[in-house]
């Protein structure tokens, strides 16, 4: 039996620096993602809105929300999550 590791998705917006040191400790440690622009991107923006969104970062670990970043907490998160960091 397999399991699969859960669906990370990362609602950012191109002016934002935390977005960018996300998306970057991600790619960093090998973690697949998606990422959508919620001002460029309608549909994102609801999805957003509908996890509460209130500012980016947010990344949503399969039924998870995580809001923000911080480098330290992050795999913490990430395990609670269901992800294996």
């Amino acid at each position: 039996m397999t399991v699969r590791a859960p669906r990370i998705t990362l609602y950012s917006t191109r002016d934002c620096a935390h977005c960018r040191q996300l998306k970057g400790w991600l790619k960093q440690q090998a973690v697949p993602f998606r990422e959508f622009d919620i001002e460029r991107n309608a549909r994102a923006f609801k999805d957003f809105q509908r996890l509460g969104g209130r500012g980016v970062p947010l990344l949503q670990v399969g039924e998870h929300v995580i809001r923000g970043f911080d480098a330290r907490k992050l795999p913490g998160q990430l395990r609670k999550a269901g992800l294996k960091t």
